[in-house]
């Protein structure tokens, strides 16, 4: 893998940026000159030291308390889609697959773990499919796939909790399992390092990542609580009506960004900024 073109040009290497850009994208003459003007941009909002990058004190500001409208509507997208992967009890499923299975009757061990190997067998082999799909079909669709095919699974989990059947019990979980590798496994990473601006890139990604361990963390201890104030069938009933919300949120905050190059996404995210020809034919 060649460096990316946006390194060889802060590094000075514009004639291997092109060639990469040739190789990649096509029409390089015009994307190595919006590649130089936003490094241009990123250079003059650098700190007031005159550094050939921002500050971190003018980052967190920029990111945390004084955001433009169109950092402010990136931040949400990213948070909001950290807080919905793992609201929608992914945590839950990998740390207490075992007690879920058990409190449908599967009392062998045996049984239970080859159940549970089967969710970490599922989970692997879907998230191979976005490698493949998600230049072609679009970040949307596969995140809206996802939420869908979560939210009907973990219904149908719930259901199968209460009438105690297994066999429904476990193939709910690994259709679970599967939907969110689809979509809401991979695919919020890389929507999120897409969208942030380059200056901000290192410091966005830290405060989503964080808010990812958090509601990890959150969702893992108050798993049994919850379910023991709302019963097993009622946890994940919940955990639909998130991975549903999840959707609402997709469908409504969240544009598309397939076939936009990096230097459009502030301006896709900003109501009152054009975005260029190319995103509008996009």
């Amino acid at each position: 893998m060649p460096e990316t073109p946006r390194w060889l040009v802060l590094h000075g290497h514009r004639d291997e940026a092109r060639r990469v850009l040739e190789r990649t994208v096509g029409d390089a003459d015009r994307r190595l000159q919006e590649i130089l003007t936003s490094v241009q941009e990123a250079t003059k909002q650098a700190g007031s030291g005159g550094g050939d990058a921002p500050s971190s004190a003018s980052v967190r500001r920029e990111i945390l308390l004084r955001p433009t409208p169109a950092v402010r509507r990136v931040m949400l997208a990213i948070l909001g889609l950290q807080v919905f992967q793992q609201a929608c009890g992914v945590a839950a499923m990998v740390l207490y697959a075992p007690r879920v299975f058990s409190h449908v009757g599967i009392t062998s061990e045996r049984d239970v773990l080859g159940a549970t190997v089967l969710l970490g067998a599922a989970k692997t082999v879907a998230i191979v499919v976005p490698l493949f799909l998600a230049d072609s079909l679009g970040r949307r669709p596969m995140l809206l796939t996802s939420a869908g095919g979560m939210a009907a699974s973990l219904l149908v989990l719930g259901l199968s909790i209460r009438a105690t059947s297994a066999a429904t019990c476990v193939a709910a979980a690994v259709a679970f399992m599967a939907t969110f590798s689809l979509g809401f496994g991979p695919v919020i990473w890389m929507y999120g390092s897409e969208i942030l601006p380059l200056r901000l890139r290192a410091q966005g990604t830290g405060v989503g990542t964080a808010v990812n361990r958090v509601m990890s963390a959150i969702v893992g201890m108050t798993f049994i609580p919850m379910y023991e104030a709302v019963g097993m069938a009622g946890t994940f009933y919940i955990f639909a009506a998130m991975s549903a919300a999840a959707w609402v949120f997709v469908y409504a905050c969240l544009p598309e960004t397939k076939g936009r190059s990096l230097e459009e996404m502030e301006a896709l995210f900003d109501a009152g900024a054009a975005p260029s020809p190319r995103a509008a034919l996009s």
